[in-house]
């Protein structure tokens, strides 16, 4: 179905609801970070997806970017084992983004990042496994730095909203 659809869908807490259409702003802010990982992954193991690629682990969605590293899965459809997922919010979706896809990534046993990003305001909300595998929360807001698990690189909230 959805490989013939012109609206995506993604399955949240049991139901099927299709996704709305993106400002150009929202687009803006996946596009830098897409490029900032997507350079950084260039020629080593990790692979970049920005918007159609599903993450599939009892949940379907996608994510703005994904990143994965790895061995590919069968499908070429979804990825399985990300490492690192990042989602823009916006009013429609910040409480599906914040609650549901937040407790369902943290459930995916080789994710090491969830980053949300905020359009109105230069904000990231990073959620990340320390060495022990616990979940720990740190946000940023107007300025900084933070590390990124995969590709092994930094982001600063001045490239992730540059232009804008």
């Amino acid at each position: 179905m959805e490989k013939t659809a012109t609206v995506r869908h993604e399955y949240v807490a049991g139901e099927v609801y299709a996704m709305t259409g993106a400002s150009r702003r929202h687009n803006r802010i996946a596009g830098n970070v897409y490029r900032r990982l997507a350079d950084a992954a260039a020629g080593g193991p990790c692979r970049v997806y920005m918007e159609t690629v599903k993450l599939r682990k009892d949940i379907f969605y996608y994510p703005e970017v994904m990143v994965a590293c790895g061995s590919e899965p069968e499908n070429p459809y979804y990825e399985d084992a990300p490492c690192l997922v990042v989602e823009v919010v916006s009013p429609s979706t910040e409480s599906t983004d914040r609650r549901e896809k937040l407790a369902a990534y943290k459930r995916v046993p080789g994710l090491k990042a969830y980053l949300i990003l905020e359009q109105e305001r230069m904000r990231v909300e990073r959620h990340f496994r320390d060495e022990e595998g616990a979940w720990l929360r740190a946000d940023l807001v107007e300025e900084g730095r933070f590390s990124v698990p995969c590709p092994e690189m930094s982001l600063a909230l001045a490239e992730i909203y540059e232009g804008l």
